[in-house]
C-alpha cells in the first residue's frame, strides 16, 4: 500500500444545496463532519411541524435524487460569522445569514424545485445537533480518488468528484482498496475512524456538479462494471481531533 493522504475534505452546510471544500476541520466522536448537512430545507405535507428533534429521511427535504439542478449550487460557508454565499448557474447569488435568512433561502431555491413536488417550506436544523444526511448514523464519508477516475474511465470522462457528495476524499488507495478497508480503523491528523460500510448510491450522482444536467450514467457503469452501485465508505469517528488537506492516513493493524 502506497502513501495514502488526505485531498480534500468537503461539506455541503444545506442538505442538497451547495458544496464547498475546506482547508481543514476537527472531527469529534460520534459525530458527522461539522456542518455538513447542518441545515435542510423541509418540504410542505410532512407529519411534523417546525424543527426535527432527531434524524429525519432525505424524503422529508429538498433533495438532488429529484432534482438535479440543485447539483450545481456552490457554497460559500463561513462557520464563525454564519454567512452563507450561494451560487448556481441558473440564479443570481444568494447571500444571507444561517438561520436566520432561511425564509430567503427556501425563496432562492423554489424555482430549481420541481412544481410536482411538495413545496419547499422552511429552513430547519436538528434540536438535538445532529446532522440531516442521508443516513441516521453520525457517519463521514470517504470516497477514494483512484475509484473516481477508474469510473470516469469506463465512461470516457472526467468525473467531478463533487458529485458524489462526499466528504473526505483520499489519494493513494488502489481502486476500490476502500472497501477491503471495512472494519478496520484508520488515523487522519489527529483523529481515529472506524470504516463501517459501503455507500450504495442514487441518480443525484448523473448529474454534473457544474451544470445541474443529467450527463453521466453512473449507476449503470457502477452495476456493469462492477456488479454493485456502491462508491465510497461510511466512516465513524471514534477519536477526536483536527485534520487538514495533506495530512497522511494511517490503516491501523
Amino acid at each position: 500500500m502506497s502513501r495514502i493522504r488526505l485531498a480534500h475534505i468537503v461539506r455541503h452546510p444545506v442538505k442538497s444545496a451547495g458544496y464547498q471544500d475546506i482547508g481543514s476541520t476537527t472531527l469529534t466522536a460520534g459525530r458527522a463532519l461539522p456542518f455538513d448537512r447542518q441545515w435542510a430545507i423541509k418540504t410542505t405535507g410532512l407529519p411534523f411541524d417546525g424543527p426535527p428533534a432527531h434524524w429525519m429521511p432525505k424524503l422529508a427535504f429538498v433533495r438532488g435524487a429529484a432534482e438535479g439542478r440543485l447539483q450545481a449550487i456552490k457554497a460559500q460557508f463561513d462557520e464563525e460569522s454564519g454567512r452563507i454565499r450561494l451560487t448556481h448557474p441558473d440564479l443570481p447569488p444568494f447571500e444571507g445569514s444561517l438561520p436566520s435568512d432561511g425564509p430567503a433561502l427556501v425563496d432562492w431555491i423554489r424555482p430549481l424545485w420541481p412544481a410536482r413536488r411538495p413545496d419547499p417550506e422552511a429552513l430547519v436544523s436538528r434540536t438535538d445537533g445532529g446532522a440531516l444526511t442521508d443516513v441516521p448514523e453520525p457517519h463521514v464519508s470517504i470516497l477514494s480518488l483512484k475509484t473516481n477516475r477508474i469510473l470516469g474511465q469506463r465512461l470516457g470522462r472526467d468525473l467531478s468528484i463533487y458529485r458524489w457528495r462526499g466528504n473526505l476524499w483520499l489519494d493513494g488507495l488502489d481502486p476500490w482498496e476502500e472497501f477491503d478497508l471495512i472494519g478496520s480503523e484508520i488515523t487522519i491528523g489527529g483523529a481515529r475512524l472506524r470504516i463501517e460500510d459501503r455507500i450504495t448510491r442514487c441518480v443525484a450522482t448523473t448529474f454534473d456538479p457544474e451544470t445541474g444536467l443529467k450527463d453521466a450514467d453512473t449507476l449503470g457503469a457502477l452495476e456493469d462494471g462492477f456488479d454493485h452501485q456502491d462508491f465510497g465508505v461510511y466512516a465513524r469517528v471514534i477519536e477526536s481531533g483536527p485534520i487538514a488537506v495533506g495530512d497522511t492516513v494511517t490503516v491501523m493493524p
